[in-house]
């Protein structure tokens, strides 16, 4: 048998990877598109190869983003991390990309790229979780919903998907959510607590943001969200102290008059007496007056 005929090339191995694989020139020609770029981008590669990949792939918000890294990689250094990619249709996709430089005789004489969707690559662990969890991009727009924003919040995911996070934010929490959101510098994870709105009422939760890209470029963040414990816990507190100062308020009241009743038949010996317990009352219910204000 001659092995050297079953020996696979090299674009037959690269057309088998599940991962797009772009190759191009210095100057950002395509030499290279195998089938899973084909599929990620739409583009077939009879017409992807020859144009210059920033036709094919790149949308308007990322070429400056573009730019950087192909000066980072003719400087010899290569590039991995999130990226705004576009597809045939125009459509905006979010994408794990990793750039190398290939050098013959220490000259730089092309560029490999492979990248994913990166909605696929990180769904699974998104929809395993019991928390919500939202992709948003730099405008703030859905692009991913897990199933947990019905689950726990009645949001339905077509209606969440391709519309601002911050339509479900309580107006009076907004400022407070997109400065969490455009820390700088930015942390790996900020984590605040929000009003949102869910089956016609505003519920206290917990978001926890994280940054997809730590390269230069548009930005995109998961946001995991849950139901706050530690707020709903100080609301209930403090629906019961209401209702409890409520209660005792009444029942002071009742004292109040009662003790009006008896000070009208009391003897001049108790007289004193009856006064100091009606204003003994009276400043227990000025006092509580003032709690339930507060």
């Amino acid at each position: 048998m001659d092995t050297e005929a079953l020996r696979p090339s090299a674009d037959e191995l690269l057309h088998s990877l599940g991962h797009a694989v772009i190759a191009t020139d210095t100057q950002g020609t395509v030499l290279f598109w195998n089938g899973a770029a084909e599929q990620l981008y739409g583009w077939p590669s009879a017409e992807a190869v020859g144009r210059d990949i920033t036709e094919v792939t790149v949308p308007e918000l990322s070429r400056q983003a573009a730019e950087e890294i192909m000066t980072a990689l003719r400087e010899g250094r290569s590039w991995s991390g999130g990226f705004p990619v576009s597809n045939r249709s125009g459509q905006v996709l979010h994408a794990l990309v990793t750039d190398s430089g290939v050098y013959r005789d220490g000259q730089l004489i092309g560029i490999v790229g492979v990248s994913l969707n990166l909605g696929d690559a990180v769904r699974h662990l998104m929809e395993r979780s019991s928390d919500a969890a939202v992709l948003i991009d730099e405008h703030l727009v859905v692009n991913y919903a897990s199933p947990a924003v019905g689950n726990l919040f009645g949001w339905p995911i077509e209606e969440v998907v391709g519309t601002p996070i911050t339509d479900r934010i309580h107006p009076e929490d907004q400022q407070a959510f997109e400065s969490l959101l455009a820390t700088d510098p930015p942390r790996a994870e900020r984590v605040g607590e929000f009003r949102v709105r869910t089956d016609g009422a505003w519920s206290w939760v917990e978001i926890a943001a994280t940054d997809l890209y730590t390269q230069p470029g548009p930005q995109a963040q998961v946001c995991n969200i849950r139901h706050s414990q530690r707020l709903a816990r100080l609301e209930e507190r403090e629906r019961i102290l209401e209702a409890v100062h409520s209660e005792v308020l009444q029942d002071l009241f009742a004292a109040a008059l009662e003790i009006d009743r008896a000070l009208a038949h009391a003897t001049p010996l108790s007289v004193a007496r009856i006064h100091a317990a009606r204003d003994a009352v009276d400043r227990a219910m000025e006092c509580l007056r003032d709690v339930l204000k507060s």
